[in-house]
């Protein structure tokens, strides 16, 4: 009997520690939609830097704002902007390459032109111009990390298309009389469904640490809201006097990098033919 793909994730460790801790991380995301402890942004100057407490279980930090609420507001913020450019990355970037990959000619030509121009930057430093451009906001940095790495999708589901047009199915397709639009939709881009799932798993790890980075330089989301970068980057002018204002946003974002990377290489396992046997 073939087995559920819940019970093969079952069996690999790698999969269970990062399903986890990515459940952690989106049920803190989630928690700092509905609940806080205090208002991330209220301010008290009777409280300013205090220790952790009964009262304030990750402390306050210079402005007198709860650490943990902040933490919480921040996972809203860092997690969305990673979820949403992760989206939007993917299916825009998946749409180009298929149509690049099947169709091909002047299409394939042009695009993976402008699509290799951009991959001559690295993907922080188009993030960073683009931001510079369009200036600071809350939507600027999805926008910018979603260009940033949309070549890296096309060239992926461009090679997947590649590989699966001329086959057997394709022609059975064309033969039935099917546009060649509803052949791609239909029977191409389902079998690039794999690369694509670990690509997008991927990407939602690289802008949650790009958006921290952003953040980290002033370019993310304006102050007052609270994202994990901007709460490291206020932290470094205290940190001997409260370490708990790096400790606590740093170690946000450590675990969840660390469960996006395992579940990412559970997920590349699953779908590897290779790997089937493990």
């Amino acid at each position: 009997m073939t087995e559920r793909w819940w019970e093969v994730f079952a069996r690999r460790p790698n999969a269970v520690a990062g399903g986890a801790l990515v459940a952690v991380m989106l049920s803190a995301a989630l928690m700092g939609i509905v609940y806080t402890p205090y208002d991330p942004i209220a301010i008290d100057f009777h409280h300013r830097l205090s220790a952790p407490s009964t009262a304030h279980w990750l402390g306050t930090d210079e402005w007198g704002r709860d650490v943990i609420s902040r933490v919480l507001s921040g996972a809203v913020v860092s997690v969305g902007i990673a979820a949403m450019t992760s989206l939007i990355a993917t299916s825009i970037g998946a749409l180009i390459g298929a149509a690049c990959g099947f169709y091909g000619r002047w299409l394939d030509r042009i695009v993976m032109a402008v699509m290799d121009a951009l991959l001559a930057f690295p993907s922080l430093i188009m993030a960073l111009a683009v931001v510079t451009v369009f200036g600071a906001g809350p939507y600027t940095p999805v926008l910018a990390l979603s260009i940033a790495y949309l070549p890296s999708v096309v060239r992926v589901v461009r090679a997947a298309v590649l590989g699966v047009r001329h086959r057997d199915f394709v022609d059975a397709s064309t033969i039935m009389g099917n546009s060649r639009a509803f052949t791609l939709f239909r029977h191409v881009l389902p079998n690039t469904l794999a690369p694509v799932i670990v690509l997008a798993t991927s990407i939602f790890g690289w802008a949650l640490l790009a958006e921290s980075a952003l953040s980290f330089l002033g370019l993310g989301v304006p102050p007052p809201a609270a994202s994990w970068g901007g709460m490291l980057a206020d932290s470094r002018v205290y940190f001997e006097d409260a370490p708990w204002l790096a400790l606590a946003p740093g170690f946000a974002l450590s675990i969840s990098l660390l469960g996006i990377n395992l579940f990412g290489d559970a997920l590349r396992d699953y779908f590897d033919p290779r790997m089937k046997h493990l």
